[in-house]
């Protein structure tokens, strides 16, 4: 059996920091300045996010990290394209967000900048514990496979209704605590309301990310658990997920029409990961075959979604 990956807190710190200044050139200087994000920025954007991503799984970890081996390297790459593909959910909820609260187009990559920053802090918190919690009770993975599977489930059958952006919980507690100004300033967060600090509109929409992505990591979360139980390649997997998702929100959100079925492949891609959780005692899955499965999903759902649409069209 495969030495697992000796990660040391200088590894996990080496990782931290590199993020860290992949971020501050992000804003501080290819985004400097407020402006609209082209489909064409994006994409190359998301290219570049794609790249890191897979040259960390396949060329700087093994080349790094003492006993990293193949089984780590599948396990990370499969655990990344779980979480990109279950940040696509996001994405599209995000863009009704948006477009409640008429953010401009000049404004929305810094909101999902800062978002992204507070997501990373508590995806790393919720990681670290269900990785401590998973080693000490068993039986959690099988309770955590049956809850996907009931979300799974639930995506499909339960008819979706636009929720009320203003009736979040997260949103009322802020308005109920802070000053809040009708309209925007900028790309400020806060601003001075006859003499005295107060929220802007952006500050709101902030929130409603931070909430959001929090809902969804309740799914994506738990679902890597079931590739790996390695908490540097969970975390690890999903900070990739999350710097890609800006540049992919540029890039799906103006085509959220050919994306019917995408829905439907990520309940069928919930299920299908609590099931593997629920029978692991039973029946093992390789990891090799997992991501041929979730890749198989998802590329269909996406070419049903696309042919659909032009059928429509047509």
């Amino acid at each position: 059996m495969p030495a697992a990956a000796s990660i040391t807190p200088w590894h996990w710190a080496g990782f931290v920091g590199c993020v860290l200044v992949f971020l501050a050139l992000d804003l501080g200087v290819f985004h400097r300045k407020a402006h609209v994000v082209s489909f064409k920025e994006a994409l190359g954007w998301t290219a570049v996010w794609v790249s890191l991503a897979l040259s960390f799984g396949l060329l700087i970890a093994p080349a790094v990290l003492p006993h990293w081996e193949l089984k780590q390297t599948v396990e990370f790459i499969t655990g990344y394209i779980i979480e990109l593909s279950l940040s696509m959910d996001n994405v599209f909820v995000i863009a009704l967000i948006f477009a409640h609260f008429h953010v401009p187009a000049r404004y929305q990559h810094r909101v999902l900048f800062w978002g992204i920053l507070g997501a990373l802090v508590m995806r790393g918190a919720m990681i670290w514990l269900g990785v401590e919690l998973i080693q000490r009770f068993d039986w959690l993975l099988v309770a955590l496979g049956a809850f996907l599977v009931f979300s799974g489930l639930k995506m499909v059958f339960t008819q979706e209704q636009e929720s009320d952006p203003e009736k979040n919980l997260a949103v009322r507690f802020t308005r109920k605590f802070f000053p809040v100004t009708t309209e925007f300033d900028g790309e400020k967060f806060v601003t001075r309301l006859t003499g005295a600090l107060a929220l802007t509109p952006l500050a709101l929409v902030l929130v409603l990310v931070e909430t959001t992505d929090l809902i969804f990591a309740l799914d994506s979360i738990p679902a890597i658990f079931a590739v790996t139980q390695d908490a540097f390649i969970v975390f690890t997997s999903n900070v990739f997920a999350i710097l890609g998702l800006r540049s992919l929100y540029f890039v799906l959100a103006g085509a959220i029409q050919y994306f019917r079925y995408l829905k439907v492949g990520l309940s069928i891609v919930l299920v299908f990961i609590g099931l593997k959780m629920v029978i692991a005692k039973y029946l093992h899955i390789p990891t090799p075959l997992s991501l041929g499965v979730v890749v198989t999903i998802i590329t269909g759902s996406i070419l049903l979604s696309i042919r659909a649409t032009r059928r429509k069209k047509a």
